[in-house]
C-alpha cells in the first residue's frame, strides 16, 4: 500500500523590485559645467533634472572654480544622487585650455568626493558610443538620442545633454549600447587606437 505524501505549501515571495539608483552625470567646463540626473531601475531610465552651472567669465580662476564646486555641492545635497559619472579630459591642441578644463573637472570630482559619492570616469568616445552607437557622433546626434532615450519633450542644451549622456553611459555599465570593449587598445590624442 502506498502512503500519500504530505504536501508542503511553498511560500511565494513578492517579486524583487530593482533598486532605484540615482546617477549624476557631469560635463565639466570652466565657462559652463553641464549636469544631468537620471534614475535607473532595472533596465529603465527616468529623467530627473538637468541644467548648467555658469561661471562669470570676468572673474579670476579661483572664483570660477569656487562657483563650480559650490554649485555642484548644492546640487548634490538637494538631489542626493547615489553615483557620479564625469567625462574625462584629454590633451587638446591648446595645452592651456586643457589645464583650465582639468581644473574645472577637478572641482567637479571634489564636489562628489566631499559628498561621499563614488565617481566613475568616461571618455567622450565611450559616452558617444554608449548613447549614439558611434564614438565620433556630433553634438546634435547626442542631444537627439538623449531626448529619445529619456523621452524628453525637447532637446536639452548641449552641455546638459553631454552630462545626461555621461549618466546614461554609466547606467549602461560603461559599456553602453555598442559595448565598447577597450582591452587591447591604447589612447592616442584622446582616441582609442
Amino acid at each position: 500500500m502506498l502512503k500519500e505524501a504530505a504536501v508542503i505549501p511553498v511560500a511565494r515571495s513578492a517579486p524583487q523590485l530593482s533598486p532605484i539608483v540615482r546617477i549624476l552625470g557631469i560635463d565639466p567646463g570652466l565657462r559652463v559645467t553641464g549636469f544631468g540626473v537620471l534614475e535607473k531601475s532595472g533596465q529603465k531610465l527616468a529623467y530627473v533634472t538637468s541644467g548648467c552651472i555658469r561661471t562669470d567669465q570676468d572673474a579670476d580662476l579661483p572664483e570660477r572654480i569656487r562657483t563650480i564646486l559650490e554649485g555642484l555641492s548644492q546640487l548634490i545635497s538637494e538631489i542626493r544622487p547615489h553615483q557620479v559619472a564625469v567625462e574625462k579630459v584629454f590633451v587638446n591642441v591648446n595645452p592651456q585650455s586643457t589645464l583650465l578644463l582639468g581644473q574645472a573637472r577637478g572641482a567637479a570630482i571634489c564636489a562628489a568626493v566631499i559628498g561621499n559619492l563614488p565617481v566613475a570616469e568616461y571618455t567622450a568616445l565611450q559616452v558617444k558610443q554608449a548613447v549614439v552607437g558611434n564614438g565620433h557622433a556630433r553634438k546634435e546626434q547626442v542631444q537627439e538620442m538623449v531626448r529619445r532615450l529619456l523621452r524628453l519633450p525637447g532637446d536639452p542644451s548641449p552641455d546638459a545633454a553631454d552630462a545626461l549622456a555621461c549618466a546614461i553611459c554609466h547606467a549602461h555599465g560603461g559599456q553602453g549600447l555598442g559595448k565598447l570593449a577597450t582591452s587591447g587598445y591604447r589612447m592616442k590624442r584622446g582616441r582609442l587606437v
